[in-house]
């Protein structure tokens, strides 16, 4: 059967006798640190501690260190060693790892695993559940044997301004920030631990759904609780003249206190001068 018109008919033998200039020498002493592919999106499949488990999606970055006397390595390696481990976890990572670093004949292998984790949380005062994602990462490096596993997470939270804290005596605005943890594991660790961690050192934590009291209920935390070198400022107690009772909890809570400013009072709209 002839192949279509344009298409040039190429011998087997000829795919047979194909050059590797991958696995030519080189004799420029040039060993290089690192050489692979990244951002290849795979599935894998995570612990959950309250659920068991969770499948999400990973970006593998994937590489190996170079010797001197090599001129390159085999980059479609990476991809078949990926696509072996049909959905990876965090048991298969370490030998992964290790597998890649000696098929590809490397003295140093080295895998980041970035992935979303999701945390079901729920609202402080009126209990409503929802989703909070996060951004987690396992990273390995394979050295001559040797295997180091890094956890890393990234937490987004709540964190008082301190300017303007400083000239308010009751109310000041808030800024999301990002905390990021890097755990060398020797054991297994939780995702949700390191992510209590980070949560408990910002001025609030996030949640995904806050009804009118639990953002009553945040915003006492986020305006007292300061993390310096000094012990940490406690919510002084509520006056019973200055509690409120809502209907959506059965708990009594203070009343947020008004902005009080160390400057002048604003002028009433009448007072104003206006353009219009």
């Amino acid at each position: 059967m002839n192949p279509p018109a344009g298409i040039v008919k190429i011998p087997r033998a000829s795919l047979d006798e194909v050059e590797d200039v991958q696995a030519h020498a080189d004799t420029r002493q040039l060993p290089i640190n690192r050489v692979g592919i990244k951002e290849i999106r795979h599935p894998v499949r995570l612990r959950d501690r309250s659920s068991g488990e969770q499948h999400t999606v990973a970006t593998f970055n994937m590489y190996v260190s170079l010797p001197h006397n090599f001129k390159g390595t085999h980059m479609s390696r990476f991809v078949e060693i990926l696509h072996a481990e049909r959905e990876v976890s965090v048991e298969s990572f370490g030998h992964m790892l290790s597998t890649m670093t000696s098929r590809l004949e490397a003295d140093t292998g080295h895998i980041e695993m970035s992935f979303p984790f999701f945390v079901m949380k729920r609202a402080p005062v009126s209990g409503v559940e929802s989703l909070m994602d996060y951004r987690a990462s396992l990273i390995g490096q394979h050295t001559r044997g040797h295997t180091e596993i890094s956890l890393r997470v990234v937490v987004p939270v709540t964190s008082l301004c301190p300017c303007s804290k400083k000239i308010s005596a009751h109310g000041a605005h808030n800024q999301r920030s990002e905390v990021t943890i890097t755990a060398r594991l020797r054991s297994h660790m939780w995702i949700e631990e390191l992510i209590e961690v980070a949560e408990s050192e910002a001025s609030c934590e996030l949640y995904g759904i806050l009804k009118r009291t639990d953002e009553k209920y945040v915003s006492r935390p986020t305006w007292w609780k300061r993390k310096t070198s000094s012990p940490s400022t406690t919510i002084p107690p509520t006056p019973a003249s200055n509690t409120i009772k809502t209907p959506e909890s059965h708990c009594a809570r203070a009343a947020a206190p008004h902005e009080d400013f160390l400057m002048p009072p604003a002028l009433p709209r009448s007072a104003r001068h206006s353009n219009f």
